[in-house]
């Protein structure tokens, strides 16, 4: 009896190990993007608009969103180095179309892809997303810290001005009927890195419009708009993260 109680156990603990590997192994499949000239940006298909038909449940959201927590922080501010993205406050349009396209395998996100399709179902994507959104927005998260930073500042300020803010709005608040994320409140070096990306056709679920916009962008310039954005501040949407979070 001993015996077959501890084969059991055995096998139970390298079922659980088979299936970590498995989850941390996933991969996504390859959708065809904007490399390729058949590519519609924010096509109407797919589970990202039966997420967006329906009416997010903020309480099972939460509940879902536990397994996202643990690298965007249970306050949704994401890591000030720019590793993983502040989320919180973010537009349920926004978080539904990203989440898909990953899914999907039309934004190259290997680290969350087998968090992503844990997700059971478009029901489930709409909870989430709006479990986020109604989350505050964090007020200290990671912002440019060179010696010159005011100069960058001044410039970032005239080329977000010029060419970003019809987009993203005055306060960096974003259209949500349009997909235009809030930038509000998102780390510099995250953003730095995902327009360098975007600019440099990395970015495979990039809007045309931006793209064309930022690609005579050189990378001094690049710095200075997102030195601008992680400055930006939504009145009434943010607030300070909690002191026990790292």
């Amino acid at each position: 009896m001993k015996a077959s109680l501890l084969s059991i156990a055995l096998l139970g603990a390298l079922g659980a190990i088979a299936a970590s590997l498995s989850f941390a192994q996933a991969t996504a499949p390859k959708a065809v993007g904007i490399e390729s000239n058949s590519y519609t940006w924010n096509a109407q298909e797919g589970e990202k608009i039966e997420a967006l038909k329906l009416k997010g449940n903020k309480a099972n959201g939460e509940e879902a969103y536990e397994i996202c927590g643990g690298c965007h922080l249970p306050s949704g501010a994401g890591r000030p180095d720019g590793t993983f993205p502040q989320l919180a406050g973010q537009h349920t349009t926004v978080l539904i179309k990203q989440m898909a396209d990953i899914r999907a395998g039309l934004r190259d996100n290997p680290t969350m892809y087998p968090f992503a399709v844990t997700l059971t179902d478009p029901q489930e994507l709409a909870d989430v997303s709006v479990y986020i959104e109604s989350l505050c927005i964090p007020t200290n998260h990671g912002k440019y810290e060179g010696a010159d930073t005011a100069q960058q500042i001044t410039k970032g300020k005239e080329l977000y001005e010029k060419q970003c803010l019809e987009c993203h709005g005055k306060n960096g608040e974003g259209n949500k009927a349009k997909f235009y994320p809030v930038i509000a409140g998102q780390h510099y070096k995250y953003l730095l890195r995902q327009m360098t990306e975007i600019r440099d056709g990395r970015r495979r679920n990039a809007n045309p419009d931006m793209v064309r916009i930022i690609k005579p962008y050189t990378d001094d310039m690049l710095l200075a708009i997102s030195a601008y954005q992680s400055s930006l501040k939504m009145p009434g949407a943010m607030c300070e993260a909690k002191a026990t979070e790292k």
